[in-house]
């Protein structure tokens, strides 16, 4: 019997925004790849991840071990926008004196 290297799809999709989720789950690779890099394993991260399955875990980690630089690049893309956003946010939402605002707010309606 001659053995056939499978041909497997690979478990990320993005999703409408561009984020990258893992198989059919809301878990982003961002999460798998640092989970992955603060030194957990496979298994433990399926285990803090139940929705995702051990077999995609090992492809999104080989995955990333055969591309590190394109998805190092991918993740820091995410950052950058990240705090865009945050500070499109607090520019539009300053977060100075919130407390004290919503404080008011909820004795305005007692």
């Amino acid at each position: 019997m001659i053995l056939t290297p499978p041909n497997e799809p690979l478990p990320l999709e993005p999703d409408a925004d561009g984020v990258i989720r893992v198989g059919k789950t809301r878990v982003t690779l961002d999460t798998v790849v640092a989970a992955f890099n603060e030194g957990a394993t496979a298994e433990e991260i399926v285990q803090q991840y139940p929705s995702l399955s051990l077999a995609d875990v090992y492809s999104v980690i080989a995955y990333y071990l055969n591309r590190r630089a394109d998805v190092d690049a991918y993740l820091e893309q995410r950052r950058e926008n990240a705090v865009k956003v945050r500070e499109e946010n607090e520019r539009r939402f300053p977060p100075a004196g919130i407390r004290e605002r919503l404080l008011a707010r909820s004795l305005e309606r007692k």
